[in-house]
This record gives C-alpha cells, sequence and structure tokens, in this order.
C-alpha cells in the first residue's frame, strides 16, 4: 500500500514523501487517516529533532511520520483483532501508550497522523489505545487527543484536606481559576473545562496580551449562572498580581499556565492561595527553563505545583464522552484547514501564524486557509460557515471531502 506522509529527518527537516508501507502483520492495522489535528508539542519536535526525548537517534536513516491527533478509518485488520474492531467505526488513538516505548506521532516509522494511509503496531491494540469514536465527525475525533490533554491537567490539581495528607484531586469546587495566556486552542479548552466540567468555579480569571483573542474567547465562553468569567489583557498593566487579586477580591485556588513565560510563573506564584494549585500546562522547548518560586509559602501556607504531559487513557475516554454526549463543542477552537501539502510548513510556522487548531485532511488537495479568509469567499463551503457562526462543523468537513479528495 502505498501512502503520502509528512517525516522527520532532523531539526526543522520535514519532507512530503511517497513510499510504500510494509504488508501488515497478524497482529497489525491498517488505518486510514481522514483527519489529523497539528500540535504545538509536533512543531517542538521539529525544531529539536534528535534532542526532542520521543525522538529517536536515527532519524536520518529511519525518518519518522509526525502528527498524533488522529481520526479515521480501519482498513485492513490483523487476525489477532478481527474480533475486537469494527471496520464500519471511526476510531481515535491514543498517543501516550501506557507501556509504550514508541510513540505515534514522535518515534514511529510507519504511524503518524500526517499522513493518508498508516500502520498500527500491536501495541496499541494491545495497551487499548486504538477507540471508537462516535461523534458526528472525524475532526471531532482527531481533538478528542488535545481536550484529554487539558483533562488530565485539570484532572492532576490538588488540595489538601484540612489537618490530613490526602489529597482531593480537581479544581476546587466555589473556587477562584486564573488561567494564564489562555486564549489559544488548549487555554480555550481550559476556559470549558473550568466552567462546564467537575467542580464549578465562583470565578475564572482569564488573560492574554492580544485584545482580539480575548474577544474571541469572551464571545466563545461567557461564563454562567455559576461561574464569572473576566477576560483581561495584561499587557500593559505595572502590577498584574494585585490587579488580579482586585479583580476577585482575593487569591487564586487554581491556577493554569498556558504558556511558558517566566513572568507568568512568577506573576501565579504570587496570587497563589493558600492550598492553591498552580500546573505549568504549556512545555518549555528549553530544558534549561526555570523560574522563581516562593518556598516560604510552600512550607507554610502549603502551595504546591503540578504539570502534565498528554493525557492518560483515562482522560482521552473520558474526552471521547464529552464530545459525543454533546458536552464540549471543540469546534470553537478551530481555525485552520489545510491538506497534506502545506503541513510541513504550517507545522513550522506554527508560532508565526496563530490562530487556534489547524485539521490536516491529507486526502484532500485543500491549500492552507483560516476559517475567516474561507468564509469571505463566494463558494458553497463560505455559505455552510456562515450558516454554523463562522465553525468548523461536520457539514462542512463532509463538503471538502466529497470535493477536494484526491484519488489515491
Amino acid at each position: 500500500m502505498l501512502t503520502e506522509a509528512v517525516r522527520l529527518y532532523g531539526k526543522k527537516d520535514l519532507r512530503l514523501e511517497t513510499f510504500e508501507l510494509p504488508k501488515i502483520k497478524e497482529d497489525e492495522i491498517l488505518f486510514e487517516v481522514i483527519v489529523d489535528s497539528i500540535c504545538m508539542s509536533t512543531y517542538k519536535i521539529a525544531i529539536q529533532g534528535e534532542e526532542h526525548k520521543k525522538i529517536p537517534n536515527d532519524i536520518q536513516s529511519k525518518p519518522v511520520i509526525v502528527g498524533h491527533e488522529i481520526c479515521g478509518n480501519l482498513v485492513s485488520v490483523g487476525k489477532k483483532w478481527r474480533e475486537k474492531y469494527d471496520v464500519s467505526q471511526k476510531y481515535v488513538i491514543q498517543p501516550n501508550i501506557p507501556k509504550g516505548t514508541k510513540y505515534p506521532g514522535y518515534s514511529m516509522e510507519n504511524c503518524g497522523g500526517d499522513a493518508t494511509y498508516i500502520i498500527l503496531p500491536s501495541i496499541i491494540m494491545e495497551e487499548d489505545c486504538l477507540i471508537p469514536f462516535s461523534g458526528d465527525s472525524y475532526f471531532e475525533g482527531a481533538l478528542t487527543e488535545p481536550l484529554s490533554c487539558v483533562i488530565g491537567a485539570f484532572n492532576a490539581n490538588y488540595h489538601r484536606k484540612k489537618h490530613t495528607h490526602h489529597h482531593d484531586y480537581g479544581i476546587k469546587k466555589g473556587g477562584n481559576v486564573l488561567i494564564m495566556g489562555g486564549t489559544g486552542p488548549m487555554g480555550l479548552f481550559g476556559i470549558d473545562c473550568a466552567i462546564n466540567h467537575g467542580h464549578a468555579p465562583k470565578n475564572v480569571v482569564v488573560t492574554d496580551i492580544d485584545d482580539t483573542k480575548l474577544e474571541r474567547a469572551k464571545k466563545l465562553y461567557p461564563g454562567n449562572d455559576q461561574t464569572k468569567v473576566a477576560y483581561v489583557n495584561t499587557k500593559e498593566i505595572p502590577n498584574q498580581a494585585a490587579y488580579l487579586e482586585e479583580i476577585i477580591g482575593g487569591k487564586y485556588d487554581d491556577i493554569f499556565i498556558f504558556a511558558p513565560v517566566e513572568e507568568l510563573i512568577q506573576v501565579s506564584d504570587q496570587v497563589l492561595n493558600d492550598d492553591g494549585c498552580l500546573n505549568l500546562f504549556a512545555g518549555p522547548s528549553n530544558k534549561d527553563f526555570s523560574s522563581k518560586v516562593n518556598f516560604y509559602n510552600v512550607h507554610y501556607r502549603n502551595t504546591h505545583y503540578a504539570g502534565t504531559s498528554g493525557g492518560t487513557l483515562s482522560d482521552a475516554i473520558d474526552s471521547i464522552k464529552l464530545i459525543e454526549r454533546k458536552k464540549v463543542d471543540v469546534s470553537k477552537v478551530v481555525t485552520h484547514v489545510l491538506g497534506l501539502e502545506d503541513a510541513a510548513n504550517v507545522t513550522l510556522d506554527q508560532v508565526a501564524i496563530g490562530g487556534g487548531k489547524k485539521l490536516v485532511y491529507p486526502h484532500c488537495e485543500f491549500p492552507f486557509a483560516s476559517l475567516e479568509e474561507l468564509m469571505a469567499e463566494d463558494t458553497p463551503l463560505a455559505k455552510i460557515l456562515k450558516k454554523h457562526d463562522g465553525l468548523w462543523s461536520n457539514e462542512a468537513e463532509q463538503y471538502i471531502l466529497k470535493h477536494y479528495r484526491k484519488r489515491d
């Protein structure tokens, strides 16, 4: 089977290539990728190459397929798995394989999201990381993975039960949540999780330094009767800590940092409440990244810190249920779509491009474009986008899969 895929050969060396996949073994599955959502983690591996901890040292001779936010179809199922998996079902892949030593989109030669067809090795099925998805669209399935990462961060936060050494996990019920640098796609998921799922906080405050992004987030996530949400541009505020405390009349019980910036950590440390939990969600590229922390408060005020890298299998299942039951509208984080031809350049240019999630449709000849650009055109797709208030939708997805699909 021929596949077309974006492969990593080294630092900033992503190549779109066509090559022959080997015949699947009895314990493998041939998988058709319908959509892959580009992750900032893929940008990090692309700029770090072999220096990234998940990337093999021999990628110059054995390149890996990139992309790990995947949804698609089963094409051919090896004998070992024929009783377990249904070829009529959509499936998503959980890339954080519990007992894995190699991971889809990072360290596998024949398995990653930026490809038309891939081979799933047995370890994915053995660890139950090939998960059926019954949502309306493929793009919703691809976005279960990034949502699971945010769910994992919220599950990792903890607070100590009074006069014990036992912890309650999750954000504090009725507490105050601060989301720093929170208008990117993962930050938007964070706002959604804070407002709508689990322990409802009293206040959520979201910061950024871009008014346009803040206004978009405010429109998408206005809050509700239980939770007030405030959006703050901190760019020109000289004493951010004092200002953030003034907004809610106190300190914050749960803080999530969605940009690895030293100043954000220092400000967050200052406004962290007694028994508060600060979670560095954004993974830094610099292995020497550090920031000042007040250890007097760690000792006497029981402040504590957390961080997660990806979601667990349990987080993935939770994210799938939320999307299938329409408790989360993941279309709100999508801002661009593209075909495989532009995937390498867009991956490397993610920081400069900005915006939210970028959906790659490997089988479609579709030039990279923002939803705003597409809406401005006089096309059937523009009409579909306007019908859905400028958001990506199952209808839009079905349109490009029908009208822009290239022949394999």
